[in-house]
């Protein structure tokens, strides 16, 4: 371009000369000082102009440069941003180390589990298990080659509360460091849950084979004891014949507690859809427990408020639920007084209906645990009335197959109401 330049800017001047020389108004000596005059004059200018221009041109292409750089930059925080979004998401709690156990990066529900933990901080700081660090240790100290295999560490411990949580830790190498120098993962799962339900079903067999120990027992007692010296004995036989009788009948109410229990658990996720009208199903109960209510002197009121909204649920298994806790109110109300049991919309598309006793009451601290499973607060009363410690459980459960809330108020010396609050039809 630079050699060009100069032939074309000298180019009008030499045509101008010539032609004024060939007019013979310009000697050839002038002719030539002007054209080397001209000459030089027009090399500096076209070399100022063509090194302006190519600063100008070096000065858009770094601009330009500079420009894509930006862009790429930008395009690779908006990857990262993405990445970090998509770990944040995950719901069981991530952290990533690198070679020298420091946490690089972790998630959402780390942060919200284990609280805030800077990057650059040695793991141990975070989690204070010797186990899991000896076992993540091991994993970045392998060589890089074994870490192309699958597989892992498998670690269970237990987060300090309250409450305190049982998690189970899955340890992964990566094939090669991660460009922030994540060279291993940590995911925590929690199984506080399950390892709750393995403990509320080793405590349930126990209780239930404890219960249905005890009668069998009698039983096996009384039954060798007839057959031995009161065999001849009829006022002793009638008497232990009445008593055998009475631990089977407690023996079958248990098992029939149980077996209900267990059926209802099994549908639990499934809610009902019939629609029940509720003035029937409290009649029927009242009607089956007015006689046990009757030997125990307790009057049975029922108040109904006008145009009772039809419940959404199951009349059978209602029944049930009602039936247990007026049975229960009867049972631990005090002789001469009543039980009322009261039904009536409760707002935001519910029906209530509750049950009020003149019992002794229930202290605050048993409140949270009456609907466990043989929970109870007096356990010799409560054999002595019959009870097997399942109904309130078996309440339980109904009301939250059909989505509903069980409220219990009681204070000593004042009653105790349970409250069934359920969705209207």
């Amino acid at each position: 371009m630079r050699v060009l330049a100069y032939p074309l800017a000298l180019a009008p001047s030499v045509v101008a000369l010539l032609a004024l020389y060939g007019a013979g108004a310009l000697a050839v000596g002038p002719m030539l000082l002007a054209m080397a005059g001209i000459a030089a004059v027009t090399v500096v200018l076209v070399n100022r102009y063509l090194h302006a221009l190519s600063v100008a041109e070096q000065a858009t292409a770094a601009a330009q440069q500079a420009t894509e750089v930006e862009r790429r930059r930008a395009s690779l925080d908006a990857v990262a941003e993405s990445a970090q979004s998509i770990v944040d998401g995950l719901p069981d709690p991530l952290i990533a180390v690198d070679r020298q156990r420091r946490i690089v990066r972790a998630n959402r529900a780390a942060r919200q589990l284990l609280g805030a933990a800077g990057p650059e901080r040695d793991l141990s700081t975070t989690l204070r298990h010797p186990q899991l660090l000896a076992a993540i240790d091991g994993l970045l100290q392998a060589p890089d080659a074994a870490a192309e295999a699958p597989g892992g560490a498998v670690v269970e411990l237990a987060l300090p509360g309250p409450p305190e949580l049982d998690m189970v830790a899955h340890l992964q190498r990566l094939p090669r460091a991660a460009a922030d120098g994540s060279l291993a993962l940590v995911v925590l799962h929690d199984t506080t849950a399950l390892r709750r339900a393995e403990r509320m079903r080793a405590d349930f067999v126990a209780n239930a084979s404890h219960e249905l120990k005890t009668p069998i027992a009698g039983l096996a007692g009384f039954i060798e004891t007839l057959r031995g010296p009161a065999r001849d004995d009829a006022a002793a036989r009638d008497r232990f014949l009445a008593i055998m009788a009475e631990q089977a009948e407690r023996m079958r109410r248990l098992v029939d507690d149980l077996l209900m229990l267990s059926r209802i658990e099994q549908h639990e996720h499934a809610r009902p859809e019939g629609a029940v009208d509720l003035v029937p199903v409290l009649k029927s109960v009242l009607d089956l427990l007015q006689l046990k209510a009757r030997d125990r002197e307790v009057a049975l009121q029922l108040r109904l408020a006008p145009g009772l909204p039809r419940a959404l649920g199951d009349a059978d298994e209602l029944t049930i639920v009602f039936q247990n806790l007026v049975d229960n109110a009867i049972k631990y109300t005090r002789p001469g007084t009543a039980v009322k049991i009261a039904a009536g919309p409760a707002g935001e598309g519910r029906v209530a209906v509750a049950v009020a006793d003149e019992g002794e009451g229930i202290a605050a601290a048993h409140l949270p645990r009456l609907t466990e499973r043989f929970y109870r607060v007096d356990a010799a009363r409560s054999r002595q009335l019959g009870g097997t410690g399942l109904g309130l459980a078996i309440v339980k459960h109904v009301v939250n197959r059909h989505r509903g809330r069980l409220d219990i108020q009681s204070s000593p010396g004042r009653g105790s109401t349970f409250t069934v609050l359920l969705p209207v039809a």
